[in-house]
């Protein structure tokens, strides 16, 4: 877009200097002739800025304008979500893991609860600088296998999803706590549905995703759903990584429509949704549209057959 301050400041610029060549002209030279050309000057000049202060206002209302209709778009969005995806998800549960380091919107558990769904509990994981330093800690107070690299995410993604399903290794668990490798919040070791991995993060430098990648593994492996979601502004985007393990993903969960795909996503929709360059789409079919169609569809067929 045009920057019209600098455009205004430059042609204020131009004014004064005029005035003061005008002022130079009349007095030493006394050339009526130039002093007619800067009034020309001058009276373009005048029109010019009329006309950029007109397009400003213009550009200000429209921009106004746009925002006003954004806000009502985003307000309605809010409110009609929990009518869409009620139902979606009774009776199913699910934990959220945390890998970005950021955390997540609330707006993700609140649309699970409001499809009927419970999130039970939130594993936080810290990325891990020193491998080697953490495994041998590790080996040293629970006895385990020394191993770093792939080998030690294993081992760290089995323990956490042992602890999920089973609730049991709570020795292990608090020695990983009190290492600030991981923060468990919930109830563990019941039922679950699936699990919602949160990636991508907010820092320029990519993060390893190691320990994403070792989770979705173990936890596929365990027969349980998974899918792979993040916010839509993040810098550092995990989605294409989390393609490679043939699971769904919602890559714009800090918003409406990304909420509502993830909703469908968790009930057995399958694809990668949202507005990256990694989607497929932006939201999956709507189920219940298409099923409350279909008696509106035999309906119109019926009358037609009877005239």
């Amino acid at each position: 877009m045009i920057d019209y301050k600098y455009h205004i400041a430059s042609l204020v610029a131009v004014f004064l200097s005029l005035g003061i060549g005008i002022i130079i002209g009349s007095t030493l030279l006394g050339n009526d002739a130039l002093i007619d050309y800067q009034k020309q000057v001058t009276s373009s000049l005048e029109e010019q800025l009329q006309t950029l202060r007109e397009a400003n206002e213009e550009i200000q209302a429209s921009a106004n304008t746009l925002e006003l209709n954004a806000n009502t778009h985003k307000q309605f969005e809010k409110q009609v979500l929990p009518i869409l995806v009620a139902g979606q998800l009774t009776g199913k549960n699910f934990a959220v893991v945390q890998l970005n380091g950021i955390g997540f919107p609330p707006e993700l558990t609140d649309t699970i609860q409001a499809a009927g769904g419970t999130v039970s509990s939130i594993v936080t994981v810290s990325e891990i600088k020193d491998e080697a330093g953490i495994m041998a800690d590790l080996q040293e107070t629970l006895g385990l296998s020394m191993a770093i690299g792939d080998e030690l995410y294993k081992i760290l993604a089995g323990e956490i999803s042992q602890y999920l399903a089973m609730g049991d290794n709570q020795q292990v668990i608090d020695v990983f706590t009190e290492k600030e490798l991981f923060k468990f919040e919930g109830e563990y070791g019941v039922f679950l549905d699936g699990v919602i991995i949160v990636g991508g993060s907010y820092q320029e430098e990519e993060r390893s995703l190691k320990m994403d990648i070792a989770l979705i593994g173990r936890f596929i492996e365990q027969g349980l759903l998974v899918v792979g979601v993040e916010e839509s502004g993040v810098l550092a985007s995990s989605i294409k990584e989390y393609q490679l393990k043939h699971i769904s993903t919602v890559d714009n969960i800090d918003v409406v429509p990304g909420q509502a795909a993830m909703v469908l996503v968790l009930g057995g929709q399958q694809g990668h949704f949202g507005v990256k360059s990694t989607a497929q789409q932006i939201m999956p079919d709507w189920p219940v549209l298409a099923e409350e169609a279909a008696p509106a569809l035999e309906a119109d067929t019926t009358l037609d057959t009877d005239e």
